[in-house]
């Protein structure tokens, strides 16, 4: 998985789907190389695989989660740019979202801060729904067809790939946006982590987080996985480097060979140069097969790629996602 079934014993963080993050992805737009896309994923609620434990799937945003899109700017490992999505209770099938973006000091807060871009934005759980346009922001925010995909069975036998991606044909909740450049830095180069907290007992805590993909659930071993959730990018370097490093080494590499190696993805935040071509680990497309990317840096290139192409569903203009698949007594 990407970061799908984040939480130890591949559950999602709280057994609550609608606070899993699945995905992050950020790339230049296609239609304009001025602007950057974001995009995250979350809830892979029609997703599931034969070894996986059932959960309670709600085909919703959690109406206490706040979830968040971080940008560094200056490669000190703590936001500078915060998007922010929060939800309302979903009632009769709707739902809708307050975005809010924030800078400086106001990016780190933990309550959402900053400028409201837009309220009452609804969510989209069809095909039918359309982006909306906020100043110089695109916004989509709805049910998309999971663009990610992996072998994930033969990741669990012993890499003997069975060629069956375990995400085809499933859908996500996403969040897109396609901003201005200049909106997210002047620097060509950004760090951008994603977030996912959730009020609970007048506090609030923080459930899951990445940049990189594929690292929760099959980098760290199980009993670090919750805690890792909990802990800031900042703190990555101290508290990883040395048992990434190891487990490298355990696959091949040098001690420094796997010090460079681990420090590609420690601190967990996904770099780009948007002055260059995107493709992983320069920034994340849709297309790039970051599953035997992962695979064939944990084993200095034992492990060779899974064969899967991307899914052939996804559109040519924004938000690029597929529409969602349907399923009888699901969707």
């Amino acid at each position: 998985m990407s970061n799908h079934y984040s939480a130890a014993n591949l559950r999602f963080p709280g057994d609550d789907a609608r606070l899993d993050l699945t995905d992050l992805f950020v790339f230049a737009s296609p239609d304009d190389p001025e602007r950057t896309v974001l995009i995250i994923d979350v809830n892979p609620y029609t997703t599931g695989m034969s070894a996986m434990p059932p959960f309670l799937m709600k085909r919703e945003f959690h109406p206490d989660g706040i979830y968040r899109i971080n940008i560094d700017t200056n490669q000190d490992a703590q936001a500078d740019a915060a998007f922010t999505f929060v939800f309302s209770e979903l009632e009769d099938g709707k739902q809708a979202g307050t975005v809010r973006f924030a800078t400086g000091s106001e990016a780190r807060e933990s309550e959402p801060a900053g400028e409201v871009l837009i309220t009452g934005v609804p969510v989209g759980f069809d095909e039918t729904a359309e982006p909306v346009v906020v100043g110089q922001v695109r916004l989509f925010i709805g049910v998309r067809s999971d663009p990610f995909f992996a072998d994930a069975d033969g990741s669990f036998h012993g890499f003997n790939w069975t060629g069956q991606d375990a995400f085809a044909d499933r859908n996500v909740l996403s969040i897109a946006l396609e901003v201005p450049n200049e909106m997210l830095s002047t620097d060509s180069a950004i760090g951008v982590w994603a977030a996912v907290d959730v009020r609970r007992d007048g506090a609030i805590v923080q459930v899951d987080r990445g940049g990189h993909p594929t690292i929760n659930p099959f980098v760290n071993p199980n009993n670090i996985k919750n805690e890792y959730n909990l802990r800031q990018p900042v703190d990555d370097l101290a508290n990883y480097l040395e048992l990434w490093s190891g487990l490298l080494e355990q696959n091949g590499y040098s001690p420094e060979e796997a010090s460079e190696a681990a420090q590609i993805v420690l601190p967990d935040i996904l770099r780009i140069d948007r002055s260059r071509p995107t493709a992983y680990p320069n920034g994340r497309a849709l297309t790039n097969d970051v599953f035997s990317a992962r695979f064939a840096w944990m084993t200095k290139g034992r492990v060779g790629p899974d064969g899967l192409k991307p899914h052939d569903d996804m559109l040519p203009t924004f938000p690029f996602l597929g529409v969602p698949n349907r399923y009888p007594g699901v969707d």
